[in-house]
């Protein structure tokens, strides 16, 4: 079945986007405790783009299927899991990079480099670290895995937290500080 890229973020509505988000069928990582373990050789890079064994992953299709089988443990290691095994992964900064953001009433929905969409709410926090000189803004996306704001995106959130009088902003009932703690 070919790939179909989703729609632009900013010509559906929070319902077309929820459904998105509802129909996106992931393998139960979380769930899967192989024992075997070992290294995939693999880095994702902190724009985001993946290598394996040094040489870049340039098919599309392989980075999406990749993705799907990410999660990050309790200490920050970042693990490719199957039902038969966990290999380690090397990550930069962020497992995924939000490279559109698109606010639909009470929601914050953005899209990230492997085609998912995710809406800011208690279970997908937005994240400030860094310091006031060099922050960084992040996004909970699944298992323990983020993703780093692009500059876009990250410009677009700023926007719309300028409207507070606390640098923060508003999704799912829920509060995100801007300000790096």
């Amino acid at each position: 079945m070919p790939y179909e890229p989703p729609p632009e973020l900013a010509g559906l509505s929070l319902t077309q986007i929820a459904t998105l988000v509802a129909e996106r069928k992931l393998p139960p990582v979380d769930q899967w405790q192989p024992e075997k373990r070992g290294d995939s050789e693999m880095r994702i890079a902190a724009d985001g783009r993946w290598f394996h064994q040094g040489g870049e992953i340039t098919r599309p299709a392989m980075v999406r299927a990749f993705s799907t089988l990410l999660r990050r443990d309790a200490d920050g290691q970042h693990w490719l899991v199957t039902p038969q095994e966990m290999l380690t992964i090397a990550v930069d900064d962020a497992a995924f990079i939000a490279v559109d953001l698109v606010q639909q009433g009470e929601a914050l929905a953005f899209r990230l480099n492997s085609d998912d969409t995710v809406i800011a709410d208690a279970a997908h926090p937005i994240i400030a670290r860094g310091d006031a000189e060099v922050p960084a803004l992040y996004l909970g996306v699944r298992h323990g895995c983020e993703a780093r704001l692009n500059r876009s995106t990250y410009a677009q959130l700023v926007d719309l937290a300028l409207a507070s009088d606390d640098l923060s902003v508003t999704s799912m009932g829920q509060r995100f500080s801007l300000v790096p703690a």
